[in-house]
């Protein structure tokens, strides 16, 4: 049996290999002590026999409590995944198995979303009669940074920005853009009356050197987007830099920042509590908005979130926080789970892409409903 990661979004370093049990270690991110994300292949292995697999150092890892409960994800075509039930976490190490019926699988901390999958969404969106697709810069390693547009600017509109993956490793992120763009240009009635009054701004990838190199959290000089929005560096941020000079030349009347939790096994979004500008009426909307989305889809739920901000102390280096305090407007971080939806759950895949994917088209269902009965 062979252990390959050099490959996109790959990480693994093999310890030590004895018969059919492996000894691993995740790689930190690239220039950072980060790490989470895993991602390699096995090739040659015997069907039938079992393998052994052992993440020596997962309790060292970026959030250690995201291993509890957790199931390693497996592939035998890098397509359809399923999750290993018999995954363990004990002390410290993250222990697995599997008796192939194939001689090649694929394991991932969460089903991947890979550079060449991200090219072809944006292939997708740009054939659409109803897409502009702007390039708004180069990342530091020159790869072009996409800004999706669906339908067209007006005084009278709203400008709706949804982006996603700041964080590489999350990749349930670019799963529920997907979702967002396929409902884009299949085209239906909620996106007919959402384009009626709405203009939309989509980045689905906002590190892709982050996620190529295969990290859980920064780009490949180390640095985390989500802490850098105050005032985002050209040099160092690109990505940060040219979307927040581009919202601020559009306008923005609504942001959806998505991500992935390692430890909630829930599906939520944040609260602007905490920034200066805070309103009631800021708090009604949020309220509002919440409500209509959990009424589309019992997979977004309001109970189990992260604690608010004490009054004055939101970070605003956050994205949703800072941009939240600088157009005085709705501004959400989404969080997805890398386990599952512990109030429903999925025992052979958990959370997954396909979830994900539908989570993304029910988002504009929910905005759909929320706009239309704005006052």
């Amino acid at each position: 049996m062979q252990i390959t990661s050099n490959f996109d979004a790959g990480n693994i370093i093999v310890v030590s290999q004895q018969k059919n049990t492996t000894q691993l270690k995740i790689r930190k991110d690239t220039n950072s002590d980060f790490f989470q994300w895993f991602n390699f292949k096995i090739t040659d292995a015997i069907i039938g026999n079992t393998y052994n697999f052992c993440i020596e150092n997962a309790n060292e890892s970026a959030f250690p409590d995201g291993w509890d409960n957790y199931k390693t994800n497996a592939s035998y075509d890098a397509k359809n995944w399923f999750r290993l039930q018999n995954t363990e976490y004990k002390n410290g190490k993250l222990y697995f198995s599997i008796t192939p019926t194939q001689t090649e699988v694929s394991f991932a901390y969460f089903t991947p979303f890979t550079y060449q999958q991200h090219l072809d969404l944006v292939a997708t969106a740009s054939k659409s009669p109803l897409c502009t697709t702007t390039i708004l810069g180069e990342t530091i390693n020159k790869k072009t940074i996409e800004l999706l547009q669906f339908g067209t600017p007006s005084p009278d509109k709203k400008n709706i920005w949804i982006i996603a993956r700041q964080h590489p490793g999350e990749s349930m992120a670019e799963w529920f853009m997907n979702g967002i763009v396929n409902r884009f240009v299949l085209k239906d009635t909620t996106i007919d009356k959402l384009l009626t009054n709405c203009c939309f701004y989509l980045i689905p990838n906002m590190n892709i050197d982050g996620c190529i190199a295969g990290n859980l959290r920064v780009n490949t000089l180390g640095i985390n987007y989500n802490r850098v929005w105050e005032n985002p560096n050209k040099n160092t941020e690109p990505e940060v830099f040219y979307c927040k000079q581009k919202m601020q030349e559009t306008g923005l009347d609504f942001l959806l920042d998505v991500h992935g939790d390692e430890a909630i096994p829930y599906s939520f979004v944040t609260s602007l509590q905490g920034i200066p500008s805070i309103t009631d009426k800021i708090l009604s909307e949020e309220i509002r908005f919440k409500n209509e989305w959990m009424a589309v889809t019992p997979e977004f739920q309001d109970t189990y979130k992260y604690k608010n901000s004490l009054p004055n102390q939101a970070n605003l280096g956050v994205c949703s926080k800072q941009i939240g305090e600088l157009f005085k407007t709705l501004s959400f971080t989404l969080e997805m789970p890398f386990k599952d939806n512990d109030a429903i759950p999925d025992l052979e895949k958990g959370w997954s892409a396909e979830r994900s994917e539908v989570l993304g088209a029910s988002f504009l269902t929910a905005l759909e409903k929320f706009l239309s009965g704005k006052n």
